[in-house]
């Protein structure tokens, strides 16, 4: 028969095993959002546009489309971009999204609702690739030569875009767009957690974007206009 005291020594043992591989899975987990969080402390996700300083360019993140429109997450990030330029805090806007498929188009649905909110369209550029965060501000400095922007997403998402487009090379401010603390927004804040770790990964390896390729001039030629237009 075995013995009592022996076999719940066994047991206990195996349950602080259990508790302690819990704990150091819990640790792992929350390490990139710590880094992510100190690594972006200057970030306030609660800042105004008014409050934001002025650079060459907004770099406005798709967040989908519904019937070809902009969702309304991705509306008020382009309300906001169209503020900044409205404002002057910028010279031209880089709306960067997903065109993967040819019956989905971010970028041409982003480009259509700031022109119809006054930005001129020759102070657009547009980024078909720009399939998730990284590859939007990889994309940014590589294909289109950012080296300074205004990063404009929701106020859940704007650290991570920060700490990543930082990680490509680009000097970025964030420019948060708040919203109601909906089953939306909790939706968006949750996936953070492992989004954290993505970012963590891509800032520290820094990959090569899905598609990278040449030069693109769209940035270039609208910040040229620009300065036309103000030497008139």
């Amino acid at each position: 028969m075995p013995d009592r005291h022996a076999f719940r020594a066994g047991l206990t043992a195996r349950r602080r095993r259990a508790v302690q591989a819990a704990m150091v899975c819990c640790v792992l987990g929350l390490l990139p959002a710590t880094w992510l969080r100190l690594s972006t402390d200057d970030v306030r996700p609660n800042a105004a546009v008014a409050a934001a300083p002025s650079a060459p360019v907004a770099l406005v993140f798709g967040a989908g489309l519904w019937d070809g429109e902009p969702s309304p997450y991705l509306a008020h990030r382009l309300d906001a971009a169209a503020d900044l330029y409205e404002r002057g805090k910028v010279r031209a806007v880089l709306v960067s999204g997903d065109n993967s498929r040819e019956e989905y188009d971010e970028p041409d649905a982003m480009r259509t609702y700031l022109t119809e909110r006054g930005v001129p369209e020759r102070h657009i550029a547009a980024d078909y690739a720009g399939f998730d965060t990284w590859d939007s501000c990889s994309r940014a400095s590589r294909v289109f030569g950012v080296g300074r922007a205004l990063l404009v997403s929701q106020d859940f998402h704007i650290r991570r875009a920060t700490a990543l487009c930082r990680a490509a090379g680009i000097d970025s401010y964030g420019v948060a767009v708040p919203e109601p603390r909906d089953a939306t927004w909790y939706a968006g804040g949750l996936r953070e957690i492992p989004g954290a770790a993505k970012a963590a990964f891509d800032a520290g390896v820094t990959p090569d974007p899905h598609f990278l390729g040449p030069h693109e001039r769209g940035v270039d030629e609208a910040l040229a206009d620009a300065r036309r237009g103000t030497d008139r």
